[in-house]
């Protein structure tokens, strides 16, 4: 939900002492955006349903007992919130610390900003703290999935799910430390639902999920994104009108995503759209004659 949907009906609050006004149905997250208060999120995402999973967002409500999730809570007339209190700073860097400890960060790039700001040290857990060690799962030839990067912000499920694609091929299975992403009945790719529309990979924050060609890139130790350009032009294979983002190093296409904020794809792209590029770098056509 986007501040900028005024309904009319406004409430005034307070953000760190600062009163303000927000419009009724805004998200304590809408609001700190909208005054330049820098709150950090994991698994928020402007064109997904908020699942409140990730907690990094939390803020202090006055007469709150506990903190609560700025995405997701809606401002209400006369809130009091406090989001950069000691008792937030340390939740916010607890989490960090936890999932940093259990998973490989490495590849977050926002996360790892954030683990910076707040201080975290998720090495005092020690190595054996890793709770997600597992291969690469490689299974087809369109992107690879790495679970020991996976921090369950469940981004995926939900462009996955009715958010986007509709097409439920993923889900979250088991509990505690045994919960993960998994397709139904943990089969592999090709033999789930997944129609490779790499949405899921659109919306990862951590690398868990990466196209082919990056990977073997990252492996090989080719990928630098500091050599790499964007360029936006317009999708060829229907008449939607999908913004695609190219991304090139040394003159060939090494990915392609969207922007988030186009009206047509809110980053979402179909798998002619994401995938259907590589043609592009064949350097020989095969004659018929």
């Amino acid at each position: 939900m986007s501040i900028s949907l005024d309904t009319g009906v406004r409430f005034s609050l307070e953000i760190d002492g600062v009163a303000t006004t927000a419009p009724a149905g805004a998200t304590i997250l809408d609001v700190c955006r909208a005054v330049g208060v820098d709150t950090p999120t994991l698994c928020y995402l402007e064109t997904l349903t908020p699942v409140n999973v990730c907690r990094v967002c939390v803020v202090e409500l006055e007469g709150a007992r506990t903190l609560v999730p700025a995405c997701s809570r809606v401002v209400e007339d006369g809130m009091k919130i406090r989001t950069d209190s000691e008792r937030v700073r340390a939740s916010r860097r607890m989490v960090l610390e936890f999932l940093a400890s259990s998973v490989d960060v490495s590849l977050a790039d926002d996360m790892q900003r954030q683990m910076k700001r707040y201080g975290a040290k998720p090495e005092r857990f020690g190595a054996e703290a890793r709770t997600v060690r597992q291969p690469v799962k490689v299974d087809n030839e369109l992107y690879v999935r790495d679970y020991s990067k996976c921090i369950l912000c469940y981004k995926c499920v939900e462009a996955c799910g009715s958010d986007a694609q509709n097409t439920f091929a993923i889900a979250t299975a088991g509990r505690g430390f045994d919960a993960h992403i998994s397709t139904e009945f943990n089969v592999g790719l090709p033999d789930s639902a997944c129609v490779y529309c790499g949405n899921c990979i659109g919306v990862c924050p951590t690398g868990a999920l990466m196209f082919v060609s990056e990977h073997e890139m990252r492996e090989a130790g080719t990928w630098d994104e500091a050599r790499q350009t964007k360029t936006d032009t317009i999708c060829g294979y229907c008449g939607v009108g999908c913004t695609l983002t190219v991304h090139a190093q040394d003159n060939e296409i090494v990915k392609v995503s969207s922007p988030a904020d186009h009206d047509v794809t809110h980053g979402h792209l179909c798998i002619k759209g994401r995938f259907g590029w590589k043609f592009v770098g064949v350097k020989k056509r095969r004659s018929d004659g």
